[in-house]
Parts: C-alpha cells; structure tokens; sequence
C-alpha cells in the first residue's frame, strides 16, 4: 500500500497547486453568485444544523437536486447513490434490497455503512438487518426537494453516529404561491406511473406540500407479470413563527417488487433480462419447523415496504445568539422477502442421473411438460422473511453563536424494535430458463453422494426472532473562526448502545440464543479549514467513530459474544480535501485513509463467522463546469487501494476488500438548445467500474464494465415538458455481483438490461 499512498499523495500534489493559476475572482460578492448550479448550500453535517455552502465544508459532500435526480430517472433509491463518489451501489437487485459499498467500507452485502434521513432524521437507526437496507424502505417521487450524501466528515459524532455515508433528503414545502405538477410515465418494460405534487398556502404562514404516486409496471426484466407495483403518499406542514418555524411531515408507503438473485451464468438463454422467477414458479408451498408445517407464499411480491414514517423539526432562535433545533422520526411497518435463492451450481439433468437423484420421469410441477436429459436444472431455495420494524428517534441541540465561534450541546435519543419470523434454505430442483419450473422427481443430495459428485446439499434454516434497542448519546461540537481564512472544528459524542434480543433457531418453541447488552463507547471529529480565497481552500480532517451491533451481529456471532467480544467495529478515518467553486464550475479533491476493526463476514445466515481488519487509501474526485453556451459536465471518480490486514485465515491476509472496486468513473454531459419555440436538453452518462473480487480469498473476480445511459428533456411550453431516457444503451451484461453465499459457484447478477422510459409532465 506505501506504492499505493506515493501515487496518491504525487496526485493530490499535483491539485492542489490549481491555485496559481485559479486566482482570478477575488470579489467578495462571488459566493452569492455561485448558488445556482456549481455552487450549492448544504445543510447535512454540522452539529448546529446551520446551514451554509458547500464549498466552505470541511468534509465531503455531494448535493443532488429534484431536477437531477429526474434526469437519472434512477430505478430504485440505490441507484441515485451511484452519482456519489467513493460509493458503489449494486442496485441489479430490483427496487429494494440493493448492496451499497462506502469507500473501503467492507461489507459482505446489504449496507451496513449507510443511513438515510428524512429532513435531518434517520428513517431508521439500524443501518442494516439481514434482508433489510434503509434504501429498501424508502421511494423516490417528486416530493423530495434534493438530496445531500456526506462520506466520513462529522457523521460519528452526530445523529445515530454513522461512520461511512449519510445520506439526508430534504422534502419540498410550500410556499406563498400555489404550485403543484402532475406526469404520467411509461416505458419499454410496460411501467403506468402517475406523480403529483401540490403546495401553497393555507392560512396565514402556514404551508403545505402534498404529494405522490401510483406505480406498477413488469420491470426491467421480463418476469411475465406485474412484478413491482405500489403507491405511496406524503404531506408536509410548515409553519413560520417570528423566531423559527415548526415542520411535520409523514409519508405512508405500500411498494415492492421482484427480488432478482444471481443466476446461473454461462447458460445460453440466460442474460442481463433473465429472471427464474415467474408465473409459474411464483406460487410455492414451504414446510418448516420441527412438524414440518406446510403454507403457500407469493414469492413474487419480492421485497418491499409496507408502512410509514413521521416526523418533524421544530426550529427556533431563543435569542440573538442562542438557537435551538429538534428533530424527531417514528417509522413503523413490515419489510418482508420472498426470494428464489440459488443453491450452487447448475447441472445437467443426465448428471443428477448419474448421481442416483432421478427418481421418476422429471416433469414439471406446473406445466407437467417432461424435460430430458440435455435439460439444465439447479436446485432452488424459497426463501421466506417476515419482518416487523418500529423506531422512535429524537435529536435536540442548543447552539450559542460568538463572534468567533458556534458551540452546540445535543442529545440524540432512540429506541428500536424488530420482530423477525424466517425460513430459508427450503430447495428443490428447477428447470433453469426465464420462469423455469419446479420438478418433480428430483431429490435433494445425501452427504456422501454431494461430496462425489459435487451437488450441493439441501439445507434449511429457520428462526424466530424478536429484539429492542435503545441508543442514547450526548454530542458536543465547537467550530471556531480564528480568522478570515481559517477556521478548526471538534466534535465528541459519548454513546450508550443497549440490545434486549432472543432468538428461537429451528422454530422449536425454546429460546437458542438470548443477548442482553449493555455498551458504551466515544466517538471524536476534528478538522481544520483554510480558505486562503474566499471560493477555493484545504481541510483535514481525522475521526474515530464506531459501529455499534444490532441483531444480526450478535445472532451471527453468538460465541464471539458469549467469550466476551463486544462486537463494536471500530473506524478511523483520515482525509484530506481541496476544493474551488467559481461561478460556472467548481472542483473537490478528497484523499482518505480508513480502517475497520472487526468487521463480520457472514456467506449465509446460520454459517460462522470471519472477523477481519481493513484498511483502505484513494482519492475521490468531483468536479463540475457549466458554460454559458448551454453545455454542462460532471465528472466523478474513486481510485482506492483495500487490503485485508488481519484475518483468521493467514492466507487471505493482504487480499483486496471484497466487492471493491479499485476505481470508478462517471461521467455526466449535457447540452441545452433551442429547437422552434421549444428548448431541448440532450445528456448521458457513461459509467465504468473495475475489477472486483467476490470473495475475501480473492477467487473469483467479478469483470469491470461501461454501461452508456442517455436522454433528452423538451420544454414545449413554459409548463409542459417531456422526457425520454434510454438506461444501459448498449445493453450491456455487467456482473454487479456473483455469489455470496457459495462464492465459487457460476452465478451472478446482471445490472438491468437496456429500457426506455418516457414521461410528459404539466407544471402550474
């Protein structure tokens, strides 16, 4: 890694000595002038929840607004964070249950190291429980006003102490002027869409915005029915008084759809439109238990969410110089899966012959079609997770405001809930084709003839679980001005992390595991700010934060836990930033360095555990120009260097982090023009990604791939507009991932195939 951190270091050298020939606009007045596209305020990552602009922050931070993130016209919540530098987020998964990956951030899937807020609040504290990632439980509509993703930076010390990356969305309000939009959208998968949103004032500064949307559609796979459907609706209050204002807000949200596995690759037929689930196979019968009770399911619903978040922020100046803010979130609802889960690799039926696994004519459950030797078939796992979800979070800080200095006093208070009923595993053989059939007359494996011939073993594994957490934390921060051009920041937040959580392994009726914790722990932030012109500086920044166990963590590694492990993953993060924003484009440079102490890798529930150290170096890149000509451009990239520092393996000791890339590129262009009475906006984006590896023994190497996205907007008239966008132009079959529960097997999943959608939207 020393190689590594030479290139790094020449690199950010290299940038930072911009400036000599950067210095052109001194005047006192260009930060007003830069907030339009370049230049944005920011209101995500100080303790006093004061905003200002982005360029003044001493950590990294990427803006996104409404407008953009319709142009993405992203298919899932996950896929918006492909436009951040230093994430890979793998959304092939379908609406919900994406990965997303933080810069160096080892994770063996879901998203540990992300939280989402809404308005300043996490929708949910525990970043990740097995089959549940905060994107999953949130939709995108035109109700958000832009969206704010802070890496590192400040985010251990505040709110629920995230170390890697916070994403907060900020909701529309209303205004004084009645306002509102209603579209329809379509598409080349056969989506219906309808979104309105409407805002305006009700009585004397009090304001609304309501809004939302009804959906359904296949998806961009080709499942042979309404794969992924569901509504969802959001009002949001706003009152102004004399010294502040009081926001409410709520959102209810009943969406899901198809959850997409890795799939067998090297088949012919199967690509990046394959899906093996389908109309008949999406009703399957499961038996669990020790009785082997029997009870149909609709695996077809996928993951989702069914329920809802509300909450508020009360804002108000109590004086000149003090100020106080709260912000509160109780979110409550079902996050169920249904899955057809891969179990190892595909065979040829004459195989499982060989094997002594036919046991009749091989037919299929649903059509009763026979199938012949020549036939692949692969066993199959339904797979089956009700899951019950509650929070109640508070944040409250006190800010008093000097001439030199903001310091802030907050306490952040929350408690969790989470019932869980699962049974997994549950395979059979299936015919391996879009909407392949179970079959009749093919059995599972005994021990003996799996090692012979190398079939996997059927397996199952069922639990029922239920837990509370409660999470309270003091957080104090000073940002002191020493003078025009520098300024420091300290930040300390002193935590108490308590788990009640039983676990019933087998669904025997009797408690296999029971935690009771009771941990506390520091987390600290500092950095520095010099701005030597007031539209270009450096910051550093070094932090120690913490990620605290939840559920899983205990269930997965319940021996660490009874030997005395507290299961607390520690993370240190350095980083470095050089940033410079003028009228029409703006640059930031960020180098980091982080370790993770005691990450968990788990290949499936119920398997050990692998306790392992990382560490990770690279720079991010994230730079914008807007001419006066009507073309624009962004350009984001992340080169890093992951390593594996300790491991119980010896031999995976030095390996690259899994499923990190050691770089990514992004390129976003766009051109504006007239055409007739109408103004025409052309943009794309070209995405590439290197190569990764899908197990921490660095096995299996996942290819790196360039998907190509394009798009144009027509303004027809002052209110009306259409878009039509074109996703994976080229149709490209990238691997996102292969298969994390058996790594060596030939299964992985596809990025979504080449769609087209289109939109027509009326403004008034």
């Amino acid at each position: 890694m020393v190689a590594k951190l030479n290139k790094i270091s020449a690199a950010l050298a290299l940038v930072c000595s911009m400036p000599l020939i950067a210095q052109t606009n001194t005047d006192a007045t260009s930060a007003a002038e830069s907030q339009g596209e370049i230049e944005q305020i920011v209101v995500t990552g100080k303790a006093s929840g004061m905003s200002g602009f982005k360029v003044d922050t001493s950590y990294a931070i990427t803006n996104v607004s409404a407008e953009n993130i319709g142009r993405l016209a992203p298919k899932s919540t996950a896929e918006l964070f492909t436009v951040v530098p230093g994430v890979w987020a793998e959304s092939s998964g379908g609406i919900a249950g994406a990965n997303v990956f933080v810069r160096g951030f080892p994770s063996t899937g879901d998203a540990p190291f992300l939280t989402i807020q809404l308005n300043g609040a996490p929708i949910f504290p525990p970043p990740t429980l097995s089959f549940l990632e905060n994107s999953s439980i949130f939709r995108l509509d035109e109700t958000v006003h832009f969206m704010e993703a802070l890496r590192g930076g400040s985010t251990p010390v505040l709110s629920n102490g995230q170390p890697g990356l916070t994403t907060n969305f900020l909701l529309k309000e209303g205004s004084e002027v009645t306002e509102g939009l209603v579209r329809f959208s379509t598409s080349s998968y056969g989506l219906r869409r309808v979104d309105g949103v409407v805002s305006g004032e009700i009585a004397d500064r009090l304001y609304v915005m309501a809004g939302g949307y009804i959906s359904s559609s296949e998806g961009p796979r080709e499942t042979g029915f309404n794969s992924e459907k569901g509504h969802q609706f959001t009002v949001n209050v706003t009152k102004e008084l004399d010294n502040g204002s009081i926001n409410v807000y709520t959102r209810q949200t009943d969406d899901h759809g198809v959850w997409h596995l890795p799939v067998a690759l090297n088949v012919p037929g199967v690509d990046n439109d394959y899906s093996q689930i389908g109309p008949n196979n999406r009703l399957g019968k499961i038996a669990y238990g020790p009785d082997g009770e029997e009870q149909s399911y609709d695996f077809g619903d996928g993951r989702g969410w069914n329920g809802g978040i509300t909450g508020g922020t009360v804002d108000l100046d109590l004086s000149d110089s003090w100020r106080l803010i709260y912000r509160f979130s109780h979110i409550e609802g079902e996050a169920n899966t249904f899955g057809l889960v891969p179990n190892g690799n595909p065979f040829q039926i004459s195989t499982l012959d060989d094997a002594g696994l036919i046991t009749g004519p091989v037919t299929g459950f649903a059509t009763g079609a026979s199938y012949n030797d020549e036939t692949t078939a692969q066993q199959i796992g339904r797979w089956v997770v009700l899951k019950d979800i509650e929070a109640f979070t508070n944040d409250i800080a006190l800010s008093k405001t000097t001439d030199n200095a903001v310091f802030t006093l907050g306490y952040y208070a929350t408690n969790f809930s989470v019932q869980d009923w699962w049974s997994i595993g549950n395979q059979s053989w299936f015919v391996v084709e879009k909407g392949g059939e179970e079959l009749h007359n093919v059995q599972c494996p005994t021990p003996a003839i799996a090692a012979e011939f190398g079939v996997p073993e059927c397996w199952d594994y069922d639990i029922d679980a239920t837990g509370d957490g409660d999470t309270s934390a003091f957080y104090g921060a000073v940002e002191y001005q020493l003078n025009e051009q520098w300024r420091v920041d300290v930040g300390l937040r002193r935590e108490n992390h308590k788990i009640t959580y039983v676990v019933d392994e087998g669904l025997t009726g009797d408690i296999s595991k029971a935690v009771d914790y009771d941990e506390s722990k520091t987390a600290w932030t500092a950095g520095v700010n010099w701005m030597w012109q007031r539209n270009m500086g450096v910051f550093a920044r070094v932090n120690k934060g913490n990620k605290m166990p939840f559920f899983d963590d205990f269930r997965d590694n319940y021996g660490a836990f009874e030997s005395g492990d507290k299961l607390i993953k520690e993370v240190t993060q350095y980083e470095f930033g050089y940033k410079w924003a003028e009228q029409n484009y703006s640059i930031y440079l960020t180098s980091f360095y982080n370790e993770v102490d005691g990450e968990l890798f788990v290949s499936r529930p119920g398997a050990p555990a692998e306790v392992l150290t990382t560490e990770a170096m690279g720079i991010e890149f994230d730079a914008n120009y807007r001419a006066d000509n009507g073309f624009a451009v962004n350009l984001n990239a992340t080169v890093q260097d992951t390593e594996i520092t300790n491991h119980p393996d010896p031999l995976v000791v030095g390996n690259q982090a899994i499923r990190q890339p050691d770089w990514m590129l992004r390129v976003t262009p766009s051109y504006g023009f007239d055409v007739a009475d109408m103004y025409a906006t052309v943009y794309g984006t070209l995405a590439s990604v290197g190569d990764r590896f899908g197990d921490n023994g660095n096995s299996v190497t996942l290819e790196g791939y360039s998907k190509i996205d394009l798009g144009v907007q027509l303004e027809i008239t002052q209110q009306l507009k259409a878009q039509l966008s074109v996703a994976n132009l080229t149709d490209k079959d990238g691997i996102t991932e292969g298969d994390p529960r058996s790594a060596g097997s030939p299964n992985g999943r596809y990025i979504m195939p080449r769609s087209i959608d289109f939109s027509i939207s009326y403004t008034f």
